[in-house]
């Protein structure tokens, strides 16, 4: 599955696909017009895999897209109460911008942000994830985080079911479909969904706001 579009000045792209030998994938991408010039990404990773994974965020998703005004913290909380009888799923949230991104974790969902350096990308921030597994346990605080960012840097979000390594030969250059879709492609894992989402700041698109949710 393949999803990429502008919102604003924002370019994102998603990339992801089921475990081998199943129909349905239980990660989920979310991407969200706030309406205030930022752009709301939830990646999801539904406990396990399969259908049931799948029917635990996808609960999640329909929550984020009718209360995208909340402040993260809100939203992990209505993510929590809308998957409590569900298998639960790890969690990020990210609100990003062109001068900084907010973002809040819960379990293994990895965020990062690359910046150009003298010898390539370099990892200028990390998201702090919480234990927990949304839907069944949230940690006592839920405090997000808020980063600097650039025009150029690359906000990288992948679910566990991708190994991203440091020394991954990320091409900033690239645009973030062929980013998102090359992880996807040599560093996902036999034994689990994988997604991977991708977004950056760049030069103004055609005018039009673009809201799309990536399934």
């Amino acid at each position: 599955m393949h999803e990429d579009g502008f919102i604003g000045r924002i370019e994102w792209a998603m990339a992801g696909r089921a475990l081998p030998g199943q129909d349905v994938s239980g990660d989920r991408c979310v991407v969200l017009d706030t309406g205030t010039g930022t752009v709301l990404f939830a990646v999801l990773d539904g406990l396990g895999h399969g259908a049931a994974a799948a029917a635990a965020v996808d609960r999640a998703t329909r929550v984020l897209a009718e209360n995208r005004a909340e402040p993260l913290d809100v939203l992990m909380v209505l993510c929590h109460r809308a998957m409590s009888d569900t298998r639960g799923a790890a969690v990020t949230l990210a609100l990003f911008g062109d001068q900084e991104a907010q973002w809040l974790g819960v379990g293994n969902v990895d965020s990062q942000v690359l910046t150009a350096g003298p010898t390539g990308p370099q990892v200028s921030a990390t998201v702090l994830q919480s234990g927990g597994i949304v839907g069944y346990r949230l940690p006592p605080t839920l405090q997000p985080q808020t980063v600097p960012v650039r025009p150029g840097d690359l906000l990288l979000m992948s679910t566990d079911g991708v190994a991203v390594e440091p020394d991954a030969g990320i091409d900033l250059a690239k645009s973030t479909a062929e980013i998102a879709r090359e992880l996807v492609d040599r560093h996902a894992k036999d034994s689990d969904d994988a997604l991977v989402l991708a977004a950056r700041v760049r030069g103004v698109s055609n005018g039009v706001a673009h809201e799309r949710e990536a399934s």
